[in-house]
């Protein structure tokens, strides 16, 4: 990420510094986590804590039952957020994703009334303008219910990042009925689960992308829609057409891409790209200390 701050990244800030939160980072050693850290800290974005938890502690049942090592940084991190230590865990710089979903699901387990661990990219416009993409980082082929949990936690996310009322796109390559498929199928009905699960979440599927973002389009195709023409949070029917966009958006679009943001654990650990620079793991830093107060209340 190149280029001024965007606006609401530096709102994210500011109110970081309102009352940082304590957040482990478990890439400590790494130049680039080092760095953020100082930045963090010199800017008074977040208490950074060491990922270190004393083996012998009781605390540590949970990693030792589940066959993990307390010794390992990324489950020391989990760890000292389950205890309470910490408010959240930022890890993946120096580690592949699988190790960061493996000592979440396993240290942190699963949260009440969530069914599917996910994940969302935060996407911010050239223009500024902030949108959702779910699931782009963890469930290869949902079902209908996984999707609709998806769609779900991720509506929440753009919420607690945004401020604004999340608009959902159940996404598709058919617009109310243009086609038939059983996988357009599978998204009518996690869009019929969805409402009514969260029957005061706005949501509209199956839309196409073009329905779904372009005004004119929506008009012609999807008329009767809350969501097409105006939606902020678009959910994927697969992992590889997410992940696909979010890059596309982000390389060719020139959008901004905070994430991919972990969702659905009993706890905030957010994963990093190997390729982060400094600059990314201070802003996911400062989400997983925003997204941690949210969960507070």
């Amino acid at each position: 990420m190149s280029g001024s701050r965007p606006a609401l990244v530096a709102e994210w800030h500011e109110k970081a510094c309102v009352d940082p939160a304590r957040v482990v980072l478990a890439d400590l050693g790494d130049p680039r986590a080092d760095e953020a850290a100082a930045r963090l800290r010199g800017d008074g974005l977040a208490v950074i804590v060491e990922p270190v938890v004393d083996p012998g502690d009781e605390a540590c049942g949970p990693a030792i039952a589940a066959g993990l090592d307390p010794a390992d940084p990324i489950v020391a991190a989990t760890l000292l957020v389950r205890s309470g230590w910490a408010d959240a865990a930022v890890a993946g710089a120096t580690r592949p994703s699988a190790d960061v979903l493996r000592a979440g699901l396993k240290v942190l387990g699963v949260a009440p009334g969530v069914s599917v661990v996910s994940s969302c990219f935060l996407m911010v416009l050239p223009d500024g303008r902030p949108i959702t993409f779910g699931d782009c980082g963890v469930v290869p082929d949902p079902d209908a219910g996984q999707l609709a949990a998806i769609a779900a936690s991720s509506a929440q996310t753009h919420a607690a990042l945004t401020g604004e009322e999340p608009r959902v796109a159940m996404l598709s390559f058919s617009t109310k009925g243009s086609a038939q498929h059983p996988r357009i199928d599978k998204v009518k009905e996690a869009t019929r689960r969805l409402g009514e699960s969260a029957p005061d979440l706005v949501v509209d599927g199956e839309l196409q992308f073009d329905a779904a973002w372009v005004p004119e389009v929506a008009a012609l195709k999807a008329p009767d829609s809350p969501v097409a023409g105006r939606a902020n949070v678009f959910i994927f029917p697969d992992l590889d057409s997410g992940n696909i966009a979010y890059k596309i958006a982000e390389r060719l679009g020139g959008a901004r891409a905070y994430g991919p943001l972990l969702q659905g654990l009993d706890g905030v650990l957010h994963d990093l790209s190997r390729g982060c620079s400094s600059s990314d793991i201070v802003d996911v830093v400062v989400i997983a200390g925003l997204l941690a107060s949210a969960r507070r209340g």
